[in-house]
């Protein structure tokens, strides 16, 4: 009987990819296998946002080879998807994927050992279809996650995403209710509704991101739906008003960022200013008062000034953020960005991402702190030890109480530590 291990790096897109092709190989008779451990093939789900990405992709690669030199690696996802050629030529290496013919993974790699063959599957993800993979097992048989887009076309100057992902696509919104249906009917309680690009779901058909969510939300037996990031000119005021009445909606929106300088925002080609930024949280907020508003920042992308730098410090602080997650920018080849002048050292890079993150983790203790007291609605996912366990609420506060994995409990706020909120489950809500 034939083992398969599996490996992911990058996005949580990437880690549904690489969990739907592992249930492929099971189905096909595989036995999965620890990563650290000897199996016949391994597949690695590669990740190329950023430069660190491709050299953790490719070490991976050669680490597999070196260590099992009988085996058969396959290498898929967005590196591969850029590089295919050039992977292909690495030892062990005997099929790559790139985004497309994931669901057709076993079939291939089977054909390349049968026929003692390598075999490049990469394809041009010009007119490329939405390609439906499933996934039955997700984190801890309570949240699962649900990928009903793929692809990007906004090209921002220090992204790679566009050109490995391709163009938009989106699953059919009758399969978004069949899926959502499966997943309710398989015991899970959260579902996650994730894509590449998410508001850009239902381009080119009558469907909107609007439809696809109110088709999870009112699925019998899904009791959340949580959004994955999220354009900011998305949340207008219609957009909030409907979220505003999915009562099952969790109260978390994560709306990319990235800088709070216009001239920033302006090289990154991301289509917004700081002004309407701020527009689109006070949006939310109007409707869903207290929701917890996520983003992500970039420091030290090209060009960037020590007076830009402190609009985005002063930005933040403004927009008062529920959790911030802060990268040093890191070049791509392939963008334009990459090729831009005055790129900023890597030491004031360093510096500022430090300065942000500080920023960013006060900013999260006070938002969970101004949480007790509260009674909140918390989806318990992991034990604690002693009768305890930890989940989560709808605004992403991480809660400890006395509960057991896989409850769906009412819990009063007593304290916190750090960002963790201690309290007690309490019945009915009150």
């Amino acid at each position: 009987m034939r083992t398969i291990a599996v490996y992911t790096l990058g996005c949580k897109v990437n880690q549904y990819d690489t969990e739907a092709m592992l249930e492929l190989f099971e189905r096909a008779g595989y036995v999965s296998a620890p990563f650290d451990s000897e199996a016949d093939i391994y597949l690695i789900n590669t990740c190329t946002v950023t430069g660190t990405g491709d050299q953790k992709s490719l070490k991976t690669v050669r680490r597999v080879a070196r260590l099992h030199p009988d085996c058969a690696i396959i290498v898929c996802g967005c590196l591969a998807q850029r590089l295919a050629d050039e992977i292909l030529k690495m030892d062990n290496v005997r099929l790559v994927l790139g985004v497309t013919k994931r669901g057709q993974v076993v079939e291939l790699i089977e054909r390349a050992l049968n026929e003692n063959t390598r075999i490049n599957a990469v394809e041009t993800l010009k007119n490329a279809p939405f390609e439906k993979l499933a996934v039955s097992r997700h984190e801890g048989k309570t949240r699962a996650t649900m990928k009903i887009q793929e692809g990007c076309d906004r090209w921002c100057t220090y992204c790679i995403i566009p050109a490995v992902r391709g163009p938009v696509r989106s699953m059919p919104l009758c399969e978004v209710r069949a899926e959502a249906r499966r997943l309710a009917e398989a015991g899970y309680r959260e579902i996650v509704v994730t894509g590449i690009h998410l508001a850009s779901y239902g381009r080119g058909t009558k469907d909107t991101l609007i439809d696809a969510i109110a088709a999870v939300h009112d699925t019998p037996g899904v009791e959340r739906v949580r959004l994955g990031s999220l354009e900011p000119l998305v949340a207008d005021d219609a957009f909030a008003r409907r979220l505003s009445e999915m009562p099952k909606l969790a109260r978390q929106f994560h709306l990319s960022m990235q800088s709070g300088s216009a001239g920033v925002l302006k090289r990154m080609n991301r289509r917004y200013t700081p002004e309407e930024y701020l527009s689109a949280c006070d949006t939310l907020r109007k409707y869903m008062p207290g929701c917890a508003i996520t983003t992500d920042v970039i420091a030290g992308f090209p060009g960037e000034t020590g007076e830009e730098f402190a609009e985005t410090e002063a930005f933040i602080q403004r927009v008062n953020f529920a959790r911030i997650h802060v990268f040093p920018y890191s070049r791509r080849s392939g963008t334009r960005a990459d090729r831009m002048e005055n790129q900023v050292p890597e030491n004031i890079k360093h510096e500022r991402t430090q300065k942000l993150i500080q920023i960013g983790n006060k900013m999260e203790e006070s938002y969970v702190y101004n949480s007790v007291g509260t009674v909140q609605r918390v989806l318990f996912e992991q034990p604690a030890g002693k009768g305890l366990a930890e989940g989560y609420t709808g605004e992403y506060i991480r809660v400890r109480a006395n509960a057991v994995p896989g409850a769906f409990e009412w819990v009063r706020i007593l304290r916190t530590e750090g960002t963790l909120a201690i309290g007690e489950t309490i019945e009915d809500g009150r």
